[in-house]
């Protein structure tokens, strides 16, 4: 892992950077309160470009996504189809991505600053399928894929063209990606593909999926390959949609597959790969996820500490009692902890380091601390926390698949225990 980790990293910051066009005329402002994303030399990791992209974004959030967002949370699903269209045409999906395929051809801190701008959305849903199209089942297929497989399945995923999803978990395998029970047995010029995967982001709704099956019967690290697998193959049944406490706007679904022929040019890379291919995958997922939970917190303490203001008990704010504005500034300080654990895996992972330690880190108290923080500032909302009403209750929600998703906590710890060399070494009889 470590070793290949340097020889792919597309290090094209400085070449980029000159070729990214300011779309629709973005100023350099950032959306961020923070006081160190002044959009010039103050910021760890972010440079003007990083901003002016955020801004553009930001404009886009503003204009077609927030002002939906509350209907598409009661209809359980958005229009995947139709929001990535206007984020693919605005060069959204494919930030990281060679320039050849329809991407911005920048490099990894660019996706990290989309990651956080995306937080402005107002659900979790939203954000989470948008970070599975561009960031979760495409980066194997950029860096292993054939030309022809990239122009096929990787050019309309950027473009926004059609909807990808990810199929590595099953009902019986989890964050224990090693036991998949999904076939994929090669029959002439097909691989003919039995099994099923479950908790599928945007299953309903995709095109193609990125699907991990065991290609062999040899040890389960080496024995897994990653497909691009066309949805409307027959053979494919898109079983139900999972009914989730939160995440309303995102389509989750259970997959069968039985006897679905894919054609053998659609694997990526090499037989036998897969697993190594989606741990690398990971990498990704893991810090874009924690990049993605920044802005949600902080506007979510921004708006506690409002209402507070606001709100009077006992013949004075809610928040002069210290026990409250003690507690935000809490919060706010492992906020800025998880932020600069987050800069400094990512601006070390675009040297070419291995930084699975630290992304396993981040996303661990990721996790964690948007737990803490959602449960601390719904209960300074008191019983308007308990509505639907109020942004705090949908992320309270919403915020609690960050420990369970893309790796459960106790998958990370295991890990960090692997890297710290304290597990304990397995019994063989």
């Amino acid at each position: 892992g470590p070793i290949m980790a340097a020889r792919w990293l597309p290090l094209l910051a400085r070449r980029g950077r000159a070729k990214w066009p300011l779309r629709g005329g973005a100023s350099c402002r950032p959306s961020s309160s923070t006081a160190e994303a002044a959009g010039d030399r103050s910021h760890l990791i972010y440079t003007q470009e990083h901003f002016a992209l955020r801004a553009s974004l930001r404009k886009i959030i503003d204009k077609e996504i927030n002002p939906f967002v509350d209907k598409w949370e009661e209809e359980g699903q958005f229009p995947a189809h139709q929001v990535f269209k206007t984020l693919g045409k605005a060069g959204f999906l494919g930030v990281s991505k060679p320039i050849e395929y329809g991407g911005l051809g920048l490099d990894f801190s660019y996706s990290m600053a989309v990651a956080e701008e995306l937080g402005n959305i107002r659900c979790g849903g939203v954000p989470m399928a948008i970070g599975v199209q561009s960031d979760m089942a495409t980066p194997a297929l950029a860096r292993f894929g054939s030309h022809e497989l990239k122009q096929q399945f990787l050019a309309p995923t950027i473009a926004g063209d059609v909807v990808a999803c990810l199929g590595v978990s099953e009902p019986e395998a989890g964050s224990d990606v090693a036991g998949i029970k999904t076939k994929a047995v090669r029959k002439g010029d097909d691989y003919v593909v039995n099994g099923g995967k479950m908790w599928i982001t945007s299953g309903c709704q995709a095109d193609w999926m990125c699907l991990l099956a065991n290609t062999s019967d040899g040890p389960p690290h080496r024995n897994k390959s990653l497909l691009c697998l066309p949805m409307k193959l027959p053979g494919v049944h898109v079983a139900k949609k999972i009914d989730k406490i939160g995440m309303k706007s995102s389509d989750t679904a259970q997959i069968f597959f039985e006897d679905v022929r894919v054609p053998s040019k659609y694997l990526i890379g090499e037989e036998g790969m897969g697993f190594v291919y989606q741990m690398l995958q990971f990498q990704e997922e893991r810090l874009w996820a924690a990049a993605n939970i920044l802005m949600p917190l902080e506007n979510m303490i921004q708006e506690t500490i409002d209402y507070t203001r606001q709100r009077k008990t006992f013949n004075q704010p809610i928040l002069y009692n210290q026990t409250v504005h003690f507690r935000l500034a809490e919060l706010t300080t492992e906020l800025e902890l998880l932020r600069s654990l987050v800069y400094r895996a990512v601006a070390l992972y675009i040297q070419g380091n291995d930084v699975t330690k630290l992304a396993s880190m981040a996303k661990l108290k990721a996790g964690r601390l948007a737990r803490e923080s959602t449960d601390s500032c719904l209960q300074f909302w008191g019983g308007m926390g308990f509505t639907n009403e109020v942004l705090v209750s949908r992320m309270y929600r919403d915020t609690r698949l960050l420990s369970i998703g893309a790796g459960s906590d106790e998958v990370m710890l295991s890990i960090i225990c692997k890297y710290m060399e304290t597990l304990p070494k397995k019994q063989h009889p």
